[in-house]
């Protein structure tokens, strides 16, 4: 196992030195398009291998869901490609520029990170687009999925490997982990710091932890995304009701799903039940302190202290009420994970102070929380999203894929 991870550090580095143009690049692109639409056969084949090993290892339900492929989530990897190959190369861009009075010009360039190591769980189509926007962004990539996904992981990492061959470019700018024992997690992250640059993980809250408290390398990525949607005393509240179903339901199990609702006292009586009904109504189950319960004519449950503090990740939420403005960015700040927070609200003032005050990597006013999302920010797609407090924060597309440097150029001169 070490010489192998070893050997494909070497690999990875040896491939980071070399440049590629911006035309090459979307001829590799090109080319994985075109072989992951004429492969979707075996790639939805390999992918129900992953599935019945999920399935008969009992994995839960929200896993076994971002596993599954199917042709319409084929077509999503499709235009996620689609849209990378349209966006301008971000390396090599003069970012600023600017003349010191001794006549020393200063730019500051975009260069590419090196080796991106991707630790990830489930979501074949990870894969394809960390692939996909590491390569365009100028980075070599080392990907290790998790085993419930090893086949299509597998398949969608060799058709990029076929794709660069084709072009007559190092395939070792991808590789796939093969190796499906857990210590190689382990040495991937604290033994590889000679060959990989940066980490990021993509997956759930156990997977995260143990990347953070392991890597010997920086970090890009978030540990969970308890996410909140705040009601304000001046909402509209048709627009609530279809705000908070959203955010709450289009899709429970990814990271942009509101799992707390904040409800100002002044508009409980007229907006609690409605709001609330069209998610029980769609078999979500509600958590609620004691003003929300009295006010609420459907079935809840009584919040406990740890509902404010859980990534639910399926059909349910808490729900909270709150004297005002202050007191929902309060709750937000102590109990969020800096993802992503809204607030509902027709008051300008309130919603300006919302988000300047609200900690998270991405603050949202009248609309829903489910747009945390690379491809809906119009990156092309996503690597994650960030809460770190240095950046990149919030989704990790393209152009949060790089470094720079400074280059100073002069005509002679030298320092006093």
């Amino acid at each position: 196992m070490k010489e192998n991870l070893i050997n494909i550090g070497v690999k990875a580095k040896k491939a980071s030195k070399i440049k590629i143009d911006s035309k090459s690049k979307n001829k590799v692109l090109v080319k994985f398009s075109q072989l992951i639409n004429k492969n979707k056969k075996i790639i939805l084949k390999e992918n129900n291998k992953d599935i019945k090993f999920a399935i008969e290892n009992n994995l839960p339900d929200n896993l076994i869901d971002r596993l599954t492929l199917n042709p319409k989530k084929i077509e999503g990897i499709l235009a996620s490609i689609n849209k990378i190959i349209k966006l301008s190369d971000p390396i090599n861009k003069v970012l600023d520029r600017w003349k010191r009075p001794n006549g020393l010009i200063i730019k500051r360039v975009s260069t590419p990170i090196g080796v991106i190591g991707i630790i990830y769980e489930s979501r074949p189509n990870v894969t394809s687009d960390v692939s996909s926007l590491c390569f365009k962004s100028g980075n070599v990539i080392i990907l290790r999925g998790g085993s419930e996904a090893y086949n299509s992981n597998r398949t969608l990492a060799n058709l990029f490997r076929d794709a660069l061959k084709t072009n007559n470019i190092d395939q070792n700018y991808v590789q796939i982990v093969k190796n499906k024992n857990r210590k190689s997690v382990d040495y991937l992250l604290s033994k590889m710091e000679k060959f990989i640059d940066v980490i990021i993980p993509r997956g759930g809250k156990n997977l995260v932890k143990k990347v953070q408290e392991l890597s010997s390398v920086p970090i890009i990525g978030h540990l969970e995304g308890i996410c909140h949607t705040y009601i304000d005393k001046d909402a509209d509240l048709k627009m609530a009701i279809k705000i908070v179903h959203n955010a709450k339901l289009r899709n429970t199990g990814i990271c942009g799903a509101t799992e707390t609702i904040l409800m100002h006292k002044k508009i409980i009586k007229k907006f609690c039940s409605p709001v609330l009904e069209k998610l029980a109504n769609n078999n979500c189950k509600i958590f609620a302190d004691g003003i929300i319960r009295k006010n609420f004519n459907g079935k809840s449950k009584l919040a406990k202290e740890k509902d404010w503090s859980t990534e639910y990740l399926s059909a349910k939420v808490s729900v909270k009420a709150v004297n005002n403005i202050l007191e929902a960015v309060n709750h937000i700040n102590k109990y969020g994970t800096m993802h992503t927070d809204s607030i509902i609200t027709k008051n300008k003032k309130n919603a300006n102070f919302f988000l300047k005050n609200i900690k998270s990597s991405i603050a949202m006013h009248n609309t829903s929380t489910q747009f945390a999302d690379g491809g809906e920010f119009g990156f092309g797609g996503e690597v994650g999203i960030s809460t770190n407090r240095l950046p990149p924060r919030g989704p990790v597309g393209l152009n949060q894929l790089i470094s720079y440097k400074y280059e100073v150029l002069g005509k002679g001169q030298i320092r006093n």
